[in-house]
């Protein structure tokens, strides 16, 4: 049992290699059409390739999310698994013409200004969770709101509520006058984080920073949530336990979350990683070219060297 008094202070140094990163993150959806209403049209990935019912969607002909057609139901509510995925652009051009696209076709969106990266939510079709992300980390830094800091400060010492409405008008002004509208993502496009359901906040940091070795950043337990990363903000993974205690893993045959990976930049820190994971207790299977296992809450991770 993790100790959550000891996980106060959380901040450490990863142990993970600064070259790690996320990898493809596969979907389960119920319908092609709408999946790729949201995922192509809206989103702007294009579609790679399509085996069966896989379709794999990517920037640059890099891809980032698989989307697995034939689930029988939407995301079970208040269920462990994806609470969303966030896909990182290069630009806040970026950002503005994925906002336009989401406009044009009267997909519902959240833009909120985070301070360390600007973000827009939106969900597809399925009830699976989306962020599109330009990261700021220049303009400030996150506190703890457990110690009496403020969430968010900027780099010249005010206040920031870290969840303020994105002035859409400003952004849209990223497109110019005579803006050029483009309907897919642009090549550097990434899986920046991955944002989970789980049921135990200490438990959650204790196997993202202490066994897979993430740097620890923050655990807010008047927020129910944390997260771990690498070397600089936001995020690389991010919990929260607002689905309950009682929450439990989703039947397979509904949509959800399948896997999200997590790529190490050679076999030495992947093997190294594996050996951490055993020695936790937590079972590594050989799939064929990457390594499984999951968190204690049962989402699945799939582990690769690059």
């Amino acid at each position: 049992m993790i100790d959550a008094s000891v996980q106060t202070n959380v901040r450490s140094q990863p142990v993970l290699p600064l070259a790690t990163q996320l990898g493809p993150v596969r979907l389960r959806v119920t319908d092609r059409t709408k999946a790729l209403a949201i995922w192509r049209d809206v989103v702007g990935l294009e579609l790679v390739s399509e085996d069966g019912p896989v379709m794999q969607l990517g920037a640059g002909g890099k891809v980032l999310i698989e989307l697995e057609n034939g689930a029988s139901s939407p995301v079970v509510p208040r269920s462990v698994g994806l609470y969303h995925v966030a896909i990182h652009v290069p630009t806040r051009r970026d950002l503005a013409q994925m906002a336009v696209r989401a406009l044009q076709r009267n997909v519902r969106i959240s833009p909120t200004d985070h301070l360390v990266s600007e973000a827009i939510y939106l969900w597809d079709f399925d009830g699976n969770g989306i962020e599109i992300t330009f990261e700021t980390p220049w303009r400030g830094s996150l506190g703890d709101p457990d110690k009496g800091e403020s969430y968010a400060v900027t780099a010249d010492g005010r206040t920031h509520s870290g969840r303020d409405p994105i002035d859409l008008e400003g952004l849209l002004a990223e497109l110019g006058e005579q803006p050029v509208l483009e309907p897919s993502m642009p090549a550097g496009t990434r899986i920046g984080h991955i944002h989970l359901h789980v049921t135990d906040l200490a438990k959650a940091m204790h196997f993202y920073r202490d066994v897979v070795g993430f740097g620890g950043f923050l655990l807010i337990h008047s927020f129910g949530m944390g997260d771990v990363g690498l070397d600089y903000m936001p995020h690389t993974i991010a919990f929260n336990i607002w689905s309950g205690p009682q929450a439990k893993v989703a039947p397979s045959s509904t949509a959800g979350l399948s896997w999200f990976t997590i790529r190490l930049p050679e076999d030495q820190s992947l093997e190294a990683l594996a050996g951490r994971l055993r020695a936790a207790g937590s079972t590594v299977s050989d799939a064929g070219g990457w390594l499984a296992t999951s968190d204690p809450f049962g989402n699945i991770i799939r582990l690769v060297a690059a």
